[in-house]
């Protein structure tokens, strides 16, 4: 790999053992590595360097990482993987709730972490609406904005569209439903929902049981492809 071509990955936590070790071996993985011991570093870090994603621990000293997040979700379109403490629900939530791409609980081993920072890069990319897209059986034209499953087509609308974009844009990304009502433009939830569901009669064989466009129980849907 090109170093032109290589990932920019920040690491934000006030842990020096934690944070050398992601450092050391995200460096032997290719990937260029700058470490922040807390949020006014990591700001002044992200104003002067651009970054390709964001490895941030939620319990530090000053500003927490939740509220770094949901500040820096405001002003650009960075991704984030949040680290807290194994087991904590009600975290990961409220993580996914205010824009974080991904969650992982510590203790975690370095593999997993990596695992997770190449699938937000590599599947972080605007895709081409020009191209057919395959759910499934389910090919998506976006440009024609139609949905052609075992040779019926339906057609989609602007909301609907919006969504996939977004979605096959991240597969696997969890979109909280204030997220996808900010996708599509429609307020309401009990609307967002009733989208969900004709994009699954679309999408989906079998739609009362999803087995792509899912929901995530207490944190909105996602969509998986393979």
């Amino acid at each position: 790999m090109e170093s032109n071509n290589k990932k920019h990955i920040l690491v934000v936590d006030d842990d020096d053992r934690i944070r050398d070790l992601i450092k050391e071996y995200l460096q032997e993985k290719n990937f260029i590595v700058s470490t922040a011991i807390d949020a006014e570093m990591a700001k002044d870090k992200i104003f002067n360097f651009k970054f390709d994603l964001i490895v941030l621990d939620v319990m530090m000293p000053g500003q927490d990482g939740f509220n770094l997040t949901k500040e820096i979700k405001r002003d650009r379109n960075l991704p984030i993987i949040l680290l807290t403490a194994k087991g904590e629900v009600e975290n990961r939530i409220k993580g996914l709730e205010i824009g974080a791409d991904d969650y992982l609980g510590k203790p975690f081993e370095p593999k997993e972490l990596l695992l997770r920072i190449k699938n937000i890069v590599n599947k972080n990319k605007k895709i081409d609406i020009h191209k057919i897209k395959n759910i499934g059986k389910a090919k998506v034209d976006l440009n024609k904005m139609s949905i052609n499953l075992n040779d019926k087509v339906r057609k989609i609308n602007t909301a609907e569209k919006k969504v996939l974009v977004e979605m096959l844009s991240n597969p696997g990304k969890t979109y909280t439903r204030i997220q996808i009502g900010e996708i599509s433009n429609i307020s309401q939830e009990r609307s967002i929902d009733v989208m969900i569901t004709r994009l699954r009669q679309k999408i989906e064989i079998d739609p009362k049981n999803p087995k792509y466009l899912q929901t995530i129980r207490g944190s909105g849907y996602v969509l998986w492809i393979e």
